[in-house]
């Protein structure tokens, strides 16, 4: 009952916000926060793992089904910067400076658990502001998919250090292996259970099946990693680019029912964590009182960590996404021109002799103005991987004595997360603002590949139709045939010319027949000249959802005739 309230609760303050234009999660905290100091109240209580098992991976896998693994694969070295590389050095940096600084007593150990958690970044606040402000679709698709792989190097790093100082036994002792494995062994776990999915979606045919079958392929894929020792969370994401993929060939019952079912477990599941955890700081506090730890030291703590969390960023955006351009702006300056034939500049930059491979030239290798490298730094908010880790930590090590310096950490991640949303969630939007980082090549690249997908969809439509018109069904005339003809080229926009699709007779057979035809070659050719690279994959996806709804809508209208 109390965790219904809870959601319920949760649910009424997100819509609240939302109406006032104001940043759910941190309401939602911030009120349950307060509602943990009421008298008499007692926060519901879940299993530490449940949070991660239950929340993070259906959050992972609608963020993956949503995002094109081709722009993944076109933006994978700053995704990997920032997933990998940042989260790691985020993890360390903060575990040196609470072990060195000693304002607590954390071994670099516990410290590392500390750093860890409050390594990975949530995106969701930054994609939904930044969607909602227009920011650069590269700027987009860098931050989302950074979300989708920081939360397996962190959690990784999380187990590591966990197992370390709760005394329990690793599948692999060695750190460095045991990381190989579990990256290795995760996605391809995913992708087998996403090719199975596909495979089983292809014989139920079935809209609702389908849609509840995809509600549990997240947790199995999680479940299954874990249970092998691997990365569930990169199982769950390669899952969900697999599925998201391979939708083209379900019915268009099952995508859009899918799009809104997946849209609603995200808002559900997100109020619910930052509520559960809201509702926890009274008695995180007392149990910082009970272990006798100073509020004073814990509060110095909490803003050390926070300031470095805060700074770590933009220095390492800088680092890694800044050299570049300053390397070629010293080149330009100073190389001479590399001769024709072969050879060498002034600064030992030689001719490539051969074309890069097919999948190294779909690489973006473009670097980040300033103003993109800005709002990247400014893009740190801690959200739900961070409290649902925090309070995954074990209450007791393996031989029962109770977890050191656990409130400690749980308070400190608590004020990062809280700290990280106030500060850079609530300044993102003007910073944006300010940047004016809308760009008139974005507004013209999309309208260019658009106008690509809809050629596509016209010339697949008019080979089928001329097939159609060349080899006719037996049994009609030619003004029923041009009549069905000129139907299905107007893109059905007119029901009551079409015919009852119940009636089984030849004509409405024949029209059914070729207006499925129709879309499937549109959807095949879309998909044809995706996989070729001739056409951006999320004017892909825009033009398929445009015939799934065109499909809805004339389905709509031929069933109110009966």
């Amino acid at each position: 009952m109390e965790l219904i309230l809870v959601v319920v609760g949760a649910i009424a303050v997100t819509a609240i916000a939302h109406r006032r234009g104001l940043e759910p999660a941190l309401i939602i905290v911030v009120i349950g926060a307060v509602v943990s100091f009421l008298p008499g109240f007692e926060a519901p209580e879940l299993d530490s793992h449940i949070l991660l098992t239950v929340v993070l991976p259906p959050l992972l896998y609608s963020a993956a089904l949503d995002f094109s693994f081709p722009t993944f694969l076109r933006n994978i070295k700053p995704i990997l910067g920032l997933g990998v590389a940042l989260v790691v050095v985020t993890a360390f940096t903060v575990a040196a400076m609470s072990a060195w600084l000693v304002v607590v007593p954390l071994t670099f150990a516990t410290a590392l658990i500390l750093g860890a958690i409050v390594a990975p970044p949530d995106a969701v606040t930054a994609v939904a502001v930044g969607r909602k402000l227009g920011l650069p679709k590269r700027v987009m698709a860098i931050l989302t998919g950074e979300s989708l792989i920081n939360d397996a190097a962190a959690l990784a790093l999380f187990s590591i250090a966990v197992a370390h100082v709760a005394g329990s036994h690793t599948f692999i002792q060695n750190p460095l292996l045991l990381f190989g494995y579990s990256s290795v062994v995760g996605p391809l776990m995913g992708a087998a259970l996403g090719y199975v999915t596909l495979w089983i979606r292809r014989r139920l045919a079935n809209p609702g099946l389908e849609t509840v079958q995809g509600l549990v392929v997240p947790f199995a894929a999680f479940i299954a990693a874990e249970h092998f020792h691997a990365s569930g969370v990169l199982a769950v994401v390669v899952a969900g680019f697999v599925v998201g993929s391979g939708t083209v060939d379900a019915g268009y019952q099952t995508r859009l029912q899918e799009r809104y079912v997946w849209n609603s477990v995200d808002v559900l599941l997100e109020a619910f964590v930052f509520a559960y955890i809201g509702l926890h700081l009274r008695f995180v506090l007392e149990d910082l009182d009970e272990a006798h730890e100073s509020l004073v030291e814990v509060a110095i703590a909490s803003g050390i960590v926070l300031l470095v969390v805060l700074v770590i960023r933009p220095l390492s955006v800088f680092a890694m996404f800044s050299r570049g351009v300053l390397s070629r702006q010293v080149e330009k300056r100073l190389s001479v021109p590399v001769p024709e034939h072969g050879g060498r500049g002034a600064l030992g930059t030689r001719r490539r002799a051969n074309a890069p491979a097919k999948w190294r030239s779909r690489i973006d290798n473009r670097a980040l103005t300033w103003q993109e490298n800005v709002v990247v730094s400014w893009t740190g908010m801690r959200g739900v991987v961070t409290l649902a880790a925090a309070a995954a930590i074990p209450a007791t090590t393996a031989a029962g004595d109770p977890f050191p310096e656990r409130a400690t950490i749980q308070a400190i991640a608590f004020v990062v997360s809280v700290g990280t949303l106030l500060l850079q969630g609530w300044t993102l939007p003007m910073l944006i603002r300010r940047l004016d980082l809308s760009s008139d090549d974005d507004h013209t690249y999309t309208h260019v590949e658009t106008a690509k997908a809809e050629r596509v969809v016209h010339k697949a439509a008019e080979e089928v139709l001329d097939d159609f018109r060349a080899n006719p069904p037996v049994g009609l005339g030619p003004r029923v045939l041009g009549e069905i003809r000129t139907t299905i080229a107007r893109q059905s926009q007119d029901a009551d010319e079409m015919p009852n699709p119940e009636a089984h007779t030849l004509r409405a057979e024949t029209f059914a027949a070729l207006y499925r035809a129709v879309l499937i070659a549109q959807r095949a050719a879309l998909i044809g000249e995706r996989d070729e690279g001739r056409i951006d994959d999320e004017a892909v996806r825009a033009m398929l959802e445009r015939l799934d709804l065109q499909e809805a809508g004339v389905t709509a209208r031929l069933e109110s005739r009966l």
